[in-house]
């Protein structure tokens, strides 16, 4: 009999609360964006770890918030759905006794599924372990929870004991992918979230989730990779702070984005970057589905 196990591994939390760091450090590449800002992550990203006994598939979603526009609407439908179709949910706190009004409602909708939920305490690095306990203790009143694991995402703490418990809950089975992948995102998609990211970390705070990253074109020559790409914003004011005094934002954000695509790729990288004023696009049906979303998500 074949003892592999493997299945899908939804990770939902509150925007912000690690969900990326983590699932880039349980895999060892960087894979998902992340940010010191909310709600970096805008499509579900899966990702693969593979291990001889098992393979888990996670599914990065969208941080669970309010919406303020149909890019909103995309991303709250896209965290949702993902949470019906898992094997094992992993939903990831801070370690605070607090329990806000998105905790609570992300509580709601996990007494409505049958699906193990793991909680996962993460930032234990920023807090003494008598406090931890604490909010363990404090939200082990709120839901019946498969297992409660305690890590820092940064620090790459507790990621065995992790592991081990969600190959508990997990399915035997065949391994869904090869041994050797890591994500089924397109190389194009993972280098315009590079650059994405890039901008979200150098530019100030009102600008960032009016941003989007098209690549018009990506050339693999033989000892370069040609790559233009475009990024969109939604005011002409914008459009100056991005360039920056000299063009100097632009070149600092291409500069960081160049080294991990080069990174990533293992090719020298040759990056040309693009601004373009798409004014209220987060709120266009058209262009949602230009950056990739698709039209069921909007119904």
């Amino acid at each position: 009999m074949d003892n592999k196990k493997s299945g899908f591994v939804t990770m939902i939390g509150r925007p912000n609360v690690g969900k990326s760091t983590l699932m880039n450090g349980l895999i060892g590449q960087k894979v998902a964006i992340t940010s010191n800002k909310p709600q970096t992550t805008r499509n579900r990203i899966q990702t693969v770890y593979t291990d001889d006994t098992m393979q888990i598939v996670f599914v990065d979603t969208p941080g669970l918030h309010k919406s303020k526009n149909k890019l909103g609407d995309y991303m709250m439908s896209a965290a949702k759905s993902t949470i019906n179709e898992a094997d094992v949910i992993l939903w990831l706190v801070e370690p605070t006794t607090f329990i806000g009004a998105g905790e609570k409602n992300i509580i709601e909708t996990l007494k409505t599924v049958r699906t193990p939920v793991i909680l996962v305490v993460n930032k234990i690095d920023t807090v003494k372990k008598d406090e931890l306990l604490q909010v363990i203790d404090c939200y082990r009143k709120q839901l019946d929870f498969a297992e409660v694991v305690p890590v820092s995402a940064l620090k790459a703490d507790n990621f065995a004991t992790l592991l081990e418990c969600i190959k508990k809950y997990l399915p035997y089975g065949p391994f869904f992918y090869d041994k050797d992948t890591l994500t089924d995102q397109p190389e194009r998609q993972i280098v315009a979230e590079l650059i994405r990211e890039k901008a979200l970390r150098c530019l100030s705070d009102e600008i960032p989730h009016g941003i989007a990253v098209c690549i018009d074109t990506m050339k693999f020559e033989k000892k370069i990779v040609e790559i233009e790409a475009t990024i969109v914003c939604e005011r002409d004011s914008h459009k100056g702070i991005i360039i920056g005094k000299g063009g100097q934002m632009l070149k600092k954000i291409g500069s960081q984005a160049r080294f991990d695509i080069e990174k990533m790729l293992g090719k020298q990288v040759n990056l040309k970057l693009w601004i373009k004023v798409k004014k209220d696009w987060r709120d266009s049906d058209f262009m949602l589905k230009n950056f990739g979303f698709q039209s069921k998500d909007f119904e």
